[in-house]
């Protein structure tokens, strides 16, 4: 074993700084995000408090805010239960039975990840106004969000030592009583993970349900800014959805507890073998299979060529095409920047260093990533207009946005690889006379390239698929793919629509491609 692998596996308190204070570089970059991730907490409590119990009371307690409370409960129950029984069972499939061509499955059922949200609904209600609605609405974006369950379940059946279920079948226990018993416990935190981001992504989603016609809170709030001016009834309507958000954080950690879902033994974990299925249950699987391809990503993409074409017999406006092109790559790749640039210092201070700055710093943006971009680009037209006027309708002010919005997709792998880099290494350059600063870059950085490239290409493939922001925040004049899609198919011009929705998805699809043909193709 190499000394650098020796060091790596000390524990993480012992990699800690005791006694140390970390340097200047590294608290100023946190000590920024941590303000400016309190912005969207005192924005909504400070205009729900100038409003006063009166206007609190006479907005609220109102029918139609009953109806936009039944409307999002309704919308995000109907799509994350039928995720979670579609991932779930698509992900046994896949994993434990000998389904004919469940390898090219696992790629074509991830396909719907690269269509974006706002994208897929647009392409079905060009098919037929029939569905609009909140019955559309849920069929719709089940067959976006289900991969959301079905990777991290899938991920999870495939890491399980297989001798757990084989010591419950010497026990005597049935298929059925073993799957609920033993197996369905160990997939129960994927479950809920997955879960738990799509009822977020359902409370947060706005562009889809606009074009869908459904009225949640979230497009109450867009409503209440965009048509009728109102920053104070839109601040109340978001302190409704933050309490909701914060109400479903609790309820996943409630739920989850602090059971332990790892194998404690030694030895190298078994994989189970395929279980073999009936003809009458393949052809069932396959038919499975196959609906969920066509209606997630079959239907999307054919409507989406079906309008090219239709659109052809007109010249594209190449131009207009080109620059919102132009726009969306810029402003994703200076929002990836920004985001990495302070996912690394809250990084740092989390694995090195104690405290509650540190503290603050890892959880704070999670909160906001809970909350949707109308609410974090109220906050920032808010402030800017009242303490820095020069910022309004400037790029800088989106790229902010766009930083508070995804940096949690960066945190992740920033602080895993982190993890794995010892600071040993880093203390013999300092021996040797180099900064702090220097032997982080000359040591450290290089080690954790890998993960810094992987957490800037998430926030890349999010951004550029970013819609209410971008319609809030963006300067006169600039135009992305996301808004110029929303605005298209807002008036009902969907041939107009589909070069950009088309260069979209050609961005997303590629990596998606990669990864999962990475992870099915060249299994096993």
């Amino acid at each position: 074993m190499t000394a650098q692998a020796q060091i790596s596996q000390l524990p993480h308190k012992a990699w800690q700084a005791k006694g140390k204070r970390p340097s200047a570089w590294l608290v100023a970059p946190v000590l920024l995000l941590v303000g400016l991730s309190l912005l969207p907490l005192a924005y909504v409590s400070i205009r729900t408090a100038e409003a006063g119990w009166h206007d609190i009371s006479r907005l609220l307690l109102r029918p139609y805010v009953y109806g936009l409370l039944l409307n999002t409960l309704t919308l995000l129950a109907g799509v994350t239960v039928a995720c979670a029984v579609a991932g779930t069972l698509l992900a046994w499939l896949l994993e434990r039975t000998n389904l004919q061509g469940r390898r090219t499955w696992g790629v074509i059922l991830c396909l719907p990840f690269a269509v974006p949200s706002f994208v897929a609904s647009f392409t079905w209600i060009s098919l037929s106004a029939g569905f609009e609605g909140l019955g559309g609405a849920i069929l719709v974006m089940s067959l976006s969000k289900y991969p959301l369950v079905f990777l991290p379940v899938a991920a999870t059946l495939r890491g399980l030592d297989h001798s757990l279920e084989e010591s419950a079948r010497l026990l005597g226990a049935s298929r059925r009583k073993l799957f609920f018993r033993v197996t369905l416990p160990l997939l129960w935190p994927a479950i809920l993970a997955g879960s738990l981001l799509i009822a977020l992504h359902m409370l947060v989603e706005f562009g889809a349900l606009s074009i869908l016609n459904v009225r949640t809170f979230t497009t109450a709030i867009y409503q209440q800014f965009e048509l009728e001016f109102s920053n104070a009834n839109a601040a109340m309507l978001s302190a409704v959805l933050l309490v909701l958000c914060l109400g479903f954080l609790w309820l996943e950690l409630k739920v989850r507890g602090r059971a332990r879902h790892v194998r404690t033994g030694q030895g190298v974990a078994r994989r189970a073998p395929p279980m073999r299925l009936p003809p009458w249950a393949g052809l069932a699987a396959q038919v499975f299979c196959l609906t969920l391809a066509v209606l997630g990503s079959g239907v999307p993409l054919v409507m989406l060529g079906y309008w090219l074409v239709q659109g052809s017999s007109a010249a594209f406006p190449l131009a207009a095409i080109g620059q919102a092109l132009l726009s969306s790559l810029g402003l994703s790749l200076a929002g990836a920047a920004v985001s990495l640039l302070l996912a690394l210092p809250v990084g740092l201070l989390v694995v090195r260093y104690r405290g509650p700055l540190a503290i603050w710093a890892e959880r704070l943006p999670y909160l906001l990533h809970a909350l949707p971009g109308l609410v974090i680009a109220l906050t920032l037209v808010y402030f800017a207009l009242h303490y820095v006027p020069a910022l309004y309708q400037t790029t800088a002010l989106l790229i902010a946005a766009y930083a508070l919005l995804f940096l949690p997709l960066a945190q992740g792998p920033v602080r895993t690889a982190l993890t794995k880099a010892a600071p040993q290494l880093e203390e013999a350059a300092r021996t040797l006379g180099a900064s702090a600063f220097k032997a982080f870059c000359k040591v450290t950085l290089p080690i954790i390239f890998p993960a810094l490239a992987a957490a800037f290409a998430l926030v890349f493939l999010d951004t550029m698929k970013e819609l209410t922001a971008t319609l809030v925040l963006s300067p006169t004049g600039t135009t992305t793919l996301a808004t110029e899609v929303w605005a298209h198919t807002s008036n009902m011009e969907f041939a107009a629509a589909a070069p950009f929705a088309a260069l979209l998805i050609l961005v997303s699809g590629l990596p998606v491609y990669l990864i999962t043909t990475r992870m099915y193709l060249n299994k096993r």
